[in-house]
């Protein structure tokens, strides 16, 4: 630190270190990220949780460009349906200590083949439905990640699909013409 007191970066990462800790204290668990660029406040899941459900959203639906950002909308989603529900947070809570039974790790430690067979073990139990369902919702209906993956969103109030995108599909190849009946 110089003599002119505290530099600009010092302070941009106290106070968001701060931000945090008033929000964990205000609300009693938050999920950040680990490096602080974003927090999601929970209601009912603890830290611990929050991070296994989050690691479990992501080995379920594994997209290597998706932040954990989008993921967390998911671990959000489940929280709030959590706070309304008692019986889903039991649920929630002894499944992540389910995962964390398995192998005898903690899920969050596992390498990426031992989320997935830990995760096969439990696929048919409500527990895994729950997430995998709140999954489907949470995570694909958020628009920035239809960006990602290249859908414009829906195209019935901009007169449908025939003139709006439905051959822009640049990442297939183009069929050769004979694979097209001829126009009559």
């Amino acid at each position: 630190m110089s003599d002119k007191g505290i530099k600009r970066r010092d302070f941009l990462q106290g106070s968001g270190a701060a931000a945090v800790g008033i929000a964990a204290l205000s609300a009693g668990f938050v999920l950040a990220a680990p490096d602080g660029a974003w927090a999601l406040e929970m209601k009912v899941l603890k830290t611990h949780a929050s991070k296994t459900l989050l690691a479990m959203a992501r080995a379920t639906y594994p997209h290597d460009n998706l932040a954990d950002f989008y993921y967390a909308k998911v671990v959000g989603d489940l929280d709030a349906a959590a706070a309304k529900d008692k019986a889903l947070a039991k649920m929630l809570n002894e499944g992540v200590a389910t995962l964390d039974k398995v192998i005898g790790v903690n899920f969050i430690d596992l390498s990426e083949g031992n989320q997935l067979k830990v995760l096969e073990s439990i696929q048919t139990s409500g527990f895994f439905q729950k997430v995998r369902g709140t999954c489907i919702v949470s995570l694909y209906n958020q628009p920035l990640v239809w960006r990602h993956f290249g859908y414009e969103g829906s195209s019935a109030e901009h007169g449908g699909y025939i003139d709006r995108g439905f051959d822009d599909l640049n990442w297939l190849k183009r069929p050769p013409l004979d694979a097209s009946p001829a126009a009559k």
